[in-house]
């Protein structure tokens, strides 16, 4: 069973806050998925930020910070709270604004993290057949949540040795396995090898909901 305060793979307590703190330590300098950027904000006071790790809060344009969580998948056998993929396809994981309706994507398994990027292939029909129509509930069927992302990075992909620099044409792009060429630099942003999505339920009880190593 899982632990209500919620740790890492490197042991770290993912929400312990600092409240003497004023510093903004999610801000590390590390970019984080491209397709998150313009629908999260700092945590302030986090504590224990690893070096390859970027961490943020979800919240929508609209300024609520309260979502449902949709997914394709289905629920681990053991830990139940923990979404993951079915015999036929990764999971798919969107965010919908409480106040509004919009929907964020928060993971594809199919196109987010290193393996999906440059290892593992999908047809059409997995990609494509996959309805986000499962509504996440804690154990109180509460489906209103604050989310916070993890997404590690311990990839060097500027290290000449991997081989990943010299695939970069002139214009900056680089050609995946599926023949689809996309920005080295989002390459890398979006590559990750590790995901996390913990969501906050109103009784501030932490689920772990995707825990995902993607490499």
């Amino acid at each position: 069973m899982l632990k209500e305060i919620i740790f890492n793979r490197k042991g770290v307590d993912l929400l312990q806050i600092d409240k003497t703190s004023s510093i903004l330590t999610t801000d590390n300098g590390v970019p984080g998925p491209t397709y998150l950027e313009d629908y999260t904000e700092h945590i302030a006071g986090a504590k224990r930020v690893l070096s390859c790790e970027w961490r943020r809060k979800l919240n929508a344009k609209s300024g609520n910070s309260k979502f449902k969580i949709k997914y394709y998948g289905q629920l681990h056998d053991m830990f139940n709270n923990l979404i993951v993929g079915t015999e036929f396809a990764p999971a798919l994981v969107i965010a919908q604004d409480i106040s509004n309706g919009q929907e964020i994507l928060l993971f594809d398994g199919c196109k987010n993290g290193f393996n999906a990027m440059f290892c593992d292939e999908y047809t059409l029909e997995q990609i494509n057949n996959r309805p986000v129509n499962n509504l996440y509930f804690d154990q109180d069927k509460n489906d209103s949540f604050e989310i916070i992302l993890s997404a590690y990075y311990d990839y060097d992909f500027d290290d000449e040795s991997e081989g990943f620099v010299d695939q970069v044409d002139e214009n900056g792009f680089i050609e995946l396995p599926d023949k689809s060429k996309i920005e080295f630099e989002k390459v890398k942003r979006n590559a990750f090898h590790e995901f996390q999505i913990i969501a906050i339920t109103e009784k501030g009880r932490a689920l772990e909901v995707v825990s995902e190593e993607l490499m």
